[in-house]
């Protein structure tokens, strides 16, 4: 039996709308993020598509050590704490250790594991146990069916508050492929699928220094997904990714994204029947 999971005022999971997290990558500044977070709802509101806001305090998995990381935790959940108050919107960030996860918890309503630390017991655990939804990315290096085991680790901790995202596996250096069966397998472990369309198209460490992307590529994976039959769709967004401080080549602009949820949206209500 499919678990539908409480987010903020809505259900996500079989039968129910298509669900969008979205936001920039990383909290550059706090007029960045709240002018963003205000519009991005302002366009789900539109499509009647119910909105996570995310964005991290901290990209602990930069490429390089003198890359943007973001302001920090205090910092970070301050602005955040002001996205849900202000915009009334749940919010999602990222998080590495047990300590954030603790910290974190008592203010965002899910808590996000980096694709590369989702085998992480002790993090899984305490994130489970903050009672928040905890987004668990499937690792690049993951088979779907192996991300059946995370799920177990935040199960064990009695928690049923679980997404599971899928944003691609590593193909070769410097490029992810999107297998499309996954969305099926991770499904059957009984909880909400989310794709992530930004970083699918990402190319790790391609870029040097950093890595490099493929925005072009959002929109028809992003198709691709919704056909397959997912619960919803992570997309990292910027008014200006060519001046964003992490993942701005993979990033959709701003300008861009509602006639890409209208395609998107008009695909899952067409494949509805059959999900």
């Amino acid at each position: 039996m499919a678990q539908l999971v409480d987010i903020g005022s809505f259900k996500a999971g079989q039968g129910q709308p298509p669900f969008l997290i979205a936001g920039p990558c990383v909290i550059e500044n706090e007029q960045l993020v709240m002018e963003t977070a205000g519009r991005i709802a302002e366009i789900a509101k539109s499509l009647n598509m119910p909105y996570v806001f995310k964005s991290s305090f901290d990209k602990a998995n930069r490429t390089s050590i003198t890359s943007f990381r973001g302001p920090g935790i205090t910092q970070g959940l301050e602005i955040l704490a002001k996205v849900k108050a202000q915009i009334g919107i749940p919010v999602l960030t990222d998080v590495h250790t047990e300590a954030q996860a603790t910290e974190a918890g008592t203010v965002v309503d899910m808590l996000q594991i980096p694709a590369f630390l989702c085998r992480q017991t002790d993090l899984l655990i305490a994130a489970a146990n903050t009672g928040k939804v905890v987004n668990v990315k499937k690792g690049q290096f993951l088979s779907p069916t192996e991300m059946g085991q995370a799920v177990k680790k935040v199960e064990e901790c009695g928690s049923r508050r679980i997404v599971l995202t899928e944003r691609g596996s590593s193909f070769g250096y410097n490029n992810l492929v999107v297998d499309m069966r996954s969305f099926p397998i991770m499904r059957s472990f009984g909880y909400p699928v989310v794709f992530d369309a930004t970083h699918s198209v990402q190319l790790p460490g391609g870029g040097g220094t950093k890595s490099s992307g493929q925005r072009e590529f959002v929109e028809p994976l992003a198709c691709a997904a919704a056909g397959a039959g997912v619960d919803g769709f992570f997309m990292e967004v910027h008014p200006n990714p060519d001046e964003a401080l992490s993942d701005g080549p993979n990033m959709v602009p701003l300008a861009q994204l509602k006639s890409l949820l209208e395609r998107i949206l008009r695909i899952c209500d067409a494949t509805k029947t059959k999900r």
